[in-house]
């Protein structure tokens, strides 16, 4: 390796190393409640886990139905450190099939979101 080969390897070793690092710093949803493609009776509420903390100013979960009705969720709140977004449900659901949308913000400021569905049976 020659002295310009090697002048270059430095700066583009820390770049990548830069990059693979930004691309851990998102908060990823690691478990839910209700579970994705779950069925449950009687929901009291929806629990997001996330790999890194959050800030809550920032972070929220959103519940329609299939029918396109939105269910009303109490005030969202932080709990395990940071990392688990919870909102408790309002009202009991009616059987039927519900997405939940998120969107967080991570405390290093990286926006991740997503959505799934669950089922509620009698």
């Amino acid at each position: 390796m020659n002295a310009l080969q090697r002048c270059w390897m430095a700066p583009l070793f820390l770049i990548a190393l830069s990059i693979s690092t930004q691309a851990l710093a998102h908060a990823h949803l690691k478990s839910s409640t209700p579970e994705e493609g779950g069925r449950v009776s009687n929901p009291q509420e929806i629990s997001l886990t996330f790999s890194e903390g959050l800030e809550l100013p920032f972070s929220d979960i959103d519940v329609v139905s299939t029918d396109g009705d939105s269910v009303t969720l109490d005030e969202a709140r932080l709990q395990e450190g940071g990392k688990t977004l919870v909102a408790p449900i309002s009202e009991p659901l009616e059987s039927g099939s519900y997405d939940v949308h998120w969107h967080v913000l991570s405390v290093d400021g990286h926006k991740t979101q997503g959505q799934y569905r669950f089922d509620v049976t009698p």
